[in-house]
């Protein structure tokens, strides 16, 4: 990790109350980001709260605020965008995508509203909160989305989950070649399933495979990362070797 790497940079982490989202933003902060922890739901503001005094006390000259937006509803983006720049100034720099739900249905126990509950988050929320932040990062920009060994791996009674983190890795494709001229990178991270509790309803063997995914997704919003684009990296020890 570079001293103080991200001095001076913005970072927005969504899900960040709680497991890899709280991971992710102490790490963009530790190396000296000013972080906007976003949250969903009234229970989880004391957990973002903890998170910001927890970077606040780092005394690097980290800063944190925390923004309640609920990723399923399509004005999410703008009103955590509005907030980052009253607090921190002009430009953003780092967007993580990392809110995400997840749930256990086979698929004769699925119906359309499951598919509009995760998709809405998982694919649809990272889009319109990536097409507020645009139009403010400063580059070279960095935006990284955390996806899953799910979006390559097959696993009963995830194929919603599954086929929503496939999505968001074509996403990420896809935008990295619409942002690359201006300078910005987009990659994603499939980490090993980890404990936290999203993944309460997910068969436990599965969620044994825990590995971190918090410094990779700091190295990728460095200036060393500049090279790496479009790429979906793993980060399941081995677990995805595709």
């Amino acid at each position: 990790m570079g001293l103080q790497s991200l001095a001076g940079k913005v970072a927005i982490v969504t899900g960040s109350s709680r497991g890899i989202g709280a991971g992710i933003a102490l790490e963009l902060a530790r190396r000296g980001a000013k972080v906007t922890i976003v949250y969903t739901s009234t229970k989880s503001e004391a957990l973002a709260n903890d998170i910001a005094s927890k970077l606040e006390s780092l005394g690097n000259g980290s800063q944190a605020i925390v923004v309640r937006a609920d990723l399923s509803q399509v004005n999410a983006g703008e009103k955590t965008v509005e907030a980052t720049l009253a607090a921190f100034g002009n430009s953003i720099d780092i967007l993580v995508n990392n809110a995400g739900i997840a749930f256990s249905r086979s698929i004769l126990e699925t119906t359309a509203r499951d598919f509009s509950d995760i998709f809405n988050v998982n694919v649809r929320g990272a889009l319109l909160m990536t097409k507020a932040v645009v139009p403010h990062l400063r580059a070279p920009g960095r935006i990284i989305n955390l996806s899953s060994v799910g979006g390559r791996c097959g696993f009963a009674n995830l194929a919603l989950y599954s086929s929503s983190k496939a999505a968001l890795e074509g996403l990420t494709r896809g935008l990295a070649a619409e942002l690359g001229d201006v300078g910005h990178t987009v990659n994603a991270v499939e980490p090993g399933p980890v404990e936290s509790d999203m993944l309460d309803d997910i068969p436990k063997e599965t969620v044994e495979m825990q590995k971190k995914t918090t410094p990779i997704v700091g190295w990728l919003a460095e200036e060393q990362s500049r090279w790496i684009s479009g790429q979906t990296i793993s980060a399941s020890g081995g677990y995805t070797m595709l």
